[in-house]
């Protein structure tokens, strides 16, 4: 199986940028909430890739050991959302979100802690809001913490997922004054992404009927 039976269209492909971008922006301002200052948070590209290409292509950009925040979704498409960090960079978001002060061995013991709410806020915002633009409502497992490379994170992400698609996404963070980098992936199989294609559509359709006179 190859990530082109899925090709997305131009439009599809804007239309879901769009919808991640929205997406973001509103795990963004919850975030907010929960720290108190400004975040920003920008998602420049998606791209459908095999699970391979997608532990390929965090292994080239990163030589840390990563950390993940996991949740499995399910309704009107399913799969599994993942939160990555650079091991330090995610050291960085506990500092931002927990407090400047805390010393090293108090960044490791709330360390999974942190990431669990910040990857809850990040994913549960990001997702319930697409899910909302396509008419359609998701639910969502408690979020896991996981550690490891690339090959690692996405081979254990499920015994039945041999042949899913991974939708990748790489995100810049801007909380604090702290640059940190990060990726989201979206672990789906052939027919969840059809159904998230045919949501799209819908989606398009809507929009250019609202633009129409």
């Amino acid at each position: 199986m190859t990530a082109g039976i899925v090709d997305l269209t131009e439009l599809q492909r804007d239309a879901f940028t769009e919808l991640v971008n929205i997406g973001v922006s509103k795990a963004a301002a919850s975030l907010r909430k929960m720290i108190g200052v400004q975040v920003l948070l920008s998602v420049p590209a998606v791209e459908i890739v095999s699970q391979a290409q997608a532990a390929r292509m965090i292994g080239e950009r990163e030589a840390s050991e990563l950390v993940v925040v996991q949740q499995d979704f399910t309704g009107a498409f399913a799969g599994r959302a993942l939160l990555i960090f650079p091991e330090e960079n995610g050291r960085e978001l506990v500092r931002a979100v927990a407090g400047e002060e805390l010393s090293a061995e108090e960044v490791a013991e709330l360390e999974d802690e942190a990431l669990t709410e910040t990857g809850n806020v990040i994913l549960n915002g990001c997702l319930a809001t697409m899910a909302n633009l396509l008419q359609r409502t998701l639910s969502m497992s408690l979020p896991e913490v996981r550690r490891g490379d690339g090959p690692r994170i996405f081979q254990s992400a499920g015994d039945d997922s041999a042949d899913a698609l991974v939708l990748f996404l790489y995100i810049n963070f801007s909380v604090r004054e702290r640059d940190i980098r990060g990726y989201i992936a979206m672990l789906m199989d052939l027919p969840a992404l059809e159904s998230l294609k045919v949501l799209i559509d819908g989606f398009i359709e809507r929009a250019i009927g609202e633009t129409e006179p």
